[in-house]
């Protein structure tokens, strides 16, 4: 009985306490605490996104080459907007048609009647001032920034910006409808350092939607975090340069810095001015440049496939070489070509020819020499234990036949195959003749003109090079220690300096492929020619480095359907070098020649 009494005294302690819990608190709601009272009449909070600058981008001198600037987005609330407000009016002031308005407002109400959506982005202040003044219910302006690009170059390089989707939204929790993400280029490869950390902004609003107040004097905002600073390698003078000399054309340039693998210039055409992506107009232009047959979108420096010709022949002598079944002094003779199975045509020139001179002259016959001597057994002209897959290896030992592991988000592996494909293919009857167009480049092999440029600064450092790179810097942040790391091929340096001679010689004896129309007095440039042959006409080819001994610029140049490499390449990549060695050109007129060219592109206006 007693027992009972006590439990009866504690549960009547408790309830009184919980009374007087719950009392206190409403006492302080309704008469204490004025904001309650204030949240009670305007009768809800809107929690706003504050969008982040994004980060901006520098060339390698400190110039801007993405920047930033000022916008708006219209956002609405679609269950505050009200029935009977002036639509055309609003209309007119954000320069969008009443069908449109309407259909993006059903479109917001599918998405969410009480979340905001963007109606309008990228909103002039001036407009955001207007909008302010008129308020409407339901609609109201958020700050962010839009790109802007001082020098109109590099499009397909820098990339481009646009809304989310709903795949985007899924892999990452940071973005919500409305908000902007890289879609190619540094924009994407380094969106989580360009995007910054949002902020978020609590108001009070009426019934209408119209904005009374900040909720608790700002105590629970939140600032945004602006996006980090990135320095890239470009030099933007020389990238609009490069980009003038392509003008016309369709192919790429690609400069490197050997020693630290920082590229330079990266240049493809045809381009695009990347402002034209940005804006009211971006839509519109989107549509027109992804139609366009030659593909100004598409950035053949890293994604395109080529045979890269007789600029390949380095890397057979190299092997050579390396395997030794070549010495700098053997000398084969060409008969205007190699002439034993189908054979393969070659140029007139001098005969016969040791290494220095095959590669000064480009003589076909003298490499196929070479790759047979690699590939075969040396009595029964086989193909021996190991020999092709010895030489596959060699090669994929200068980035060859796979990702070079760039900052590129697009990067093409390129095409090495293993003996394993050729005996599939022929049925395990394949001897060094059937591949004999891999000693010029030919055949099966395909690279990008990254990997041409790559190998064009491997020869310069004499067997190394580091992973080509477009940022060289992250404000705040420590690069990857990947890109300071030396990747070193399996060829001896000592083999390489007979290949630096015989570059060194096309460009300043006579009779050198390179030296016609890429010779310039005073630069020790290094070169060798490519006619890559292709089905509608062949394409033209250098690659290259100056200077000879502690070179500064490692190149690859590659117009589509432009002849010989000396026709189109050759001045294009002299003319870069040039520029950017000396920061002058001493030959206007041949830049006047580049610019002259007339190339024909049918296949590309018929497709």
């Amino acid at each position: 009985m007693e027992r009972s009494f006590v439990r009866r005294r504690i549960l009547i302690v408790f309830v009184i306490a919980v009374f007087v819990t719950l009392a206190a608190r409403l006492f302080v709601i309704q008469i204490v605490d004025d904001s309650y009272k204030e949240m009670a009449s305007n009768n809800a909070l809107r929690h706003e996104v504050v969008y982040p600058p994004r980060g901006e981008v520098l060339d390698r001198n400190g110039e801007y080459i993405i920047q930033s600037r000022e916008a708006y987005d219209l956002m609405v609330v679609p269950r505050d907007v009200i029935s009977g407000f002036d639509t055309l009016l609003l209309c007119r002031l954000v320069d969008v048609t009443l069908p449109m308005m309407r259909t993006r407002l059903e479109r917001a109400s599918a998405f969410s009647p009480r979340r905001p959506s963007v109606v309008v982005p990228g909103l002039g202040k001036e407009v955001k001032v207007l909008l302010d003044e008129l308020k409407v219910p339901g609609f109201y302006t958020v700050y962010r920034t839009v790109r802007s690009y001082p020098r109109k170059i590099a499009g397909n390089l820098l990339g481009y910006v646009n809304e989310v989707n709903e795949s985007d939204m899924s892999a990452d929790d940071y973005y919500r409808s409305g908000d902007q993400i890289g879609r190619s280029g540094i924009e994407q490869a380094y969106e989580p350092y360009l995007r910054g950390e949002k902020g978020v902004r609590i108001n009070m609003v009426d019934v209408g939607g119209v904005v009374k107040g900040s909720w608790q004097e700002g105590r629970f905002d939140t600032l945004p975090v602006a996006g980090r600073t990135l320095t890239s390698s470009l030099d933007a003078g020389l990238q609009a340069f490069a980009e003038e000399l392509l003008a016309g054309k369709v192919g790429s340039v690609v400069a490197i810095e050997p020693a630290t693998g920082e590229i330079l210039v990266m240049a493809s055409g045809p381009t695009y001015d990347p402002d034209e992506l940005v804006g009211r107009e971006r839509n519109n232009n989107y549509a027109r440049l992804i139609n366009d047959n030659r593909r100004p979108m598409f950035n053949r420096a890293v994604m395109a496939q080529y045979p890269p010709g007789s600029t390949f022949k380095m890397v057979n002598g190299l092997i050579g070489l390396q395997e030794g079944v070549l010495q700098p002094n053997n000398r084969y003779e060409c008969h205007s070509g190699y002439t034993i199975g189908r054979g393969v045509k070659c140029h007139v020139h001098g005969s016969p020819l040791d290494l220095r001179h095959a590669i000064m002259t480009s003589c076909n016959a003298y490499f196929c020499y070479v790759l047979r001597n690699v590939m075969d057994e040396p009595e029964h002209g086989g193909i021996k234990t190991g020999g092709y897959d010895s030489w596959a290896d060699h090669v994929r030992s200068f980035g060859f036949g796979r990702k070079l592991g760039s900052d590129f988000t697009a990067e093409y592996p390129g095409n090495v195959y293993g003996s394993d494909y050729y005996s599939k293919v022929y049925r395990g009857s394949w001897n060094s003749l059937t591949v004999i167009s891999l000693s010029i480049g030919q055949g099966e092999l395909g690279c990008s003109p990254l990997q041409m440029a790559n190998l064009a600064a491997t020869i310069a450092n004499r067997g190394h090079y580091f992973i080509p790179h477009v940022i060289k810097s992250i404000e705040g942040v420590e690069m990857d220690p990947k890109f300071r790391e030396p990747h070193h091929t399996d060829i001896d340096p000592e083999h390489f300096d007979p290949i630096v001679e015989g570059m060194y010689m096309a460009a300043h004896e006579d009779g050198g492929t390179v030296r016609a129309m890429g010779y310039v007095p005073g630069l020790e440039i290094c070169g060798k020619t490519g006619t890559a042959q292709n089905a509608h006409r062949d394409h033209s080819v250098f690659v290259g480095f100056a200077p000879r001994n502690d070179p500064k610029i490692a190149i690859c140049v590659y117009v589509e359907n432009a002849g010989f490499g000396s026709s189109a390449a050759v001045p294009i990549g002299s003319l870069v070098m040039e520029r950017y060695l000396t920061d002058s050109i001493t030959r206007p007129h041949m830049v006047e020649y580049v610019k002259n060219l007339n190339i024909s592109y049918p296949h590309y206006d018929l497709l």
